[in-house]
């Protein structure tokens, strides 16, 4: 991910006639250019989420159930899904069916209460805009 981040970055300088004393940030929050591990989680959770409204492949909606707290809670609004427990820390929590879980429960509930597709997309962009320029 470093050496396609460090390529992008490049090309834009050279696109844009930067050279590599001026910052890069202000110019990728300007075009609304997310750096690539916002990139790659947005395209996880786009998938989860289309998998929890059933518009995915079956086997990817199979793979989320609907976490139930031991004790019910007031504030618990029903959106986390469990997240099973991997035997691997380090490969295993990087696998699909745990990381586009443990990404999910970490959104702010707002976001995982999105009623449509577009909703979803706009309000996660939004999300990580404040994550990575603000």
């Amino acid at each position: 991910l470093h050496t396609y981040y460090s390529l992008s970055t490049h090309l834009l300088r050279l696109l844009i006639g930067f050279n590599s004393r001026h910052h890069i940030t202000p110019l990728l929050a300007s075009l609304h250019w997310f750096p690539v591990r916002f990139r790659i989680e947005f395209k996880i959770l786009l998938i989860t989420f289309k998998a929890l409204l059933g518009l995915a492949l079956s086997y990817m909606t199979e793979m989320l159930t609907p976490y139930e707290s031991v004790c019910s809670l007031i504030s618990s609004g029903g959106t986390l899904v469990a997240v099973p427990k991997s035997r691997l820390k380090s490969k295993g929590d990087r696998a699909f069916a745990i990381r586009a879980l443990l990404l999910w429960n970490d959104l702010p509930e707002e976001i995982r209460l999105a009623d449509s597709v577009s909703s979803f997309k706009s309000l996660l962009k939004t999300h990580f805009y404040r994550l990575a320029f603000m």
